[in-house]
């Protein structure tokens, strides 16, 4: 059972990279129409299968083509994501790939000869990469590919759902104002406090006939001196303070 099962997941394995093989054979079939060797194609993108990156997509490959018989030709791939150069080495046996993002990529230029033309492009670590015998033909949808990612990187497209934001509305705090009345006067509401004290009235307003001689003469002093005050404060009459000012005098 678990020999099935793991021939299975084997089987879905294979079948998935298969799938994604012939897709890409497919896909790349408007490359052969400008000239480009078949089997250089299959082989780069054999190999490419397993180098693009997560929606990574291929532009254009161009096939280098000697005047004599081109045995393992140099190829160009862009992408969406960088330029791809590939090398065969050993005999076509492995195959170099050097790779620069188009952040990396300072300008591209392209030369037309009377064999073929000539794709090159710097870097902005000063780094120059040629490639020569390019048929004319993939050579011009090459570079006019790589100037478009280049003027894509420099002013990039904003999408609709970007261009398109809901603004988004954010409550303010709203305080009520009240107005208010000025104070000119505090008068007006400040309360009132009287700093008057009623003078304590002491019942001294005796009767002549109260008064005796017991009382010392400092006493009668007093006394004369609390009738001034009361005759002051409007307490008694004149006529009484005079009264009683006899009355003690006459006793002193």
């Amino acid at each position: 059972m678990y020999q099935i099962r793991k021939l299975g997941i084997t089987f879905a394995k294979n079948f998935r990279t298969q799938f994604k093989y012939y897709n890409m054979i497919d896909n790349l079939k408007k490359f052969l129409n400008e000239e480009q060797d078949p089997k250089a194609i299959e082989k780069i993108t054999s190999k490419l299968n397993d180098l693009l990156m997560k929606n990574e997509e291929i532009g254009y490959i161009a096939v280098q083509k000697k005047p004599a018989i081109t045995v393992f030709p140099d190829s160009i791939v862009v992408t969406n994501k960088r330029i791809i150069i590939c090398q065969p080495k050993n005999m076509g046996l492995s195959m170099n790939f050097t790779d620069f993002t188009w952040d990396e990529v300072e300008g591209t230029f392209m030369k037309e000869n009377i064999l073929g033309s000539e794709f090159s492009f710097s870097t902005k670590t000063q780094i120059q990469v040629s490639i020569d015998y390019i048929p004319k033909t993939q050579a011009r949808k090459i570079s006019t590919y790589a100037k478009e990612q280049l003027d894509l990187l420099k002013n990039p497209v904003v999408s609709e759902e970007e261009k398109v934001k809901i603004p988004e509305f954010i409550q303010e705090e709203i305080v009520e104002e009240v107005e208010t009345e000025e104070v000119v006067n505090y008068a007006e509401i400040m309360p009132a406090v009287s700093n008057y004290a009623e003078p304590i009235v002491e019942n001294t307003a005796t009767s002549p006939e109260k008064l005796s001689s017991e009382l010392s003469q400092d006493e009668l002093f007093a006394k004369l001196q609390n009738y001034k005050k009361l005759l002051d404060n409007g307490l008694i009459l004149q006529g009484e303070y005079d009264a009683f000012k006899k009355e003690i005098l006459s006793l002193m």
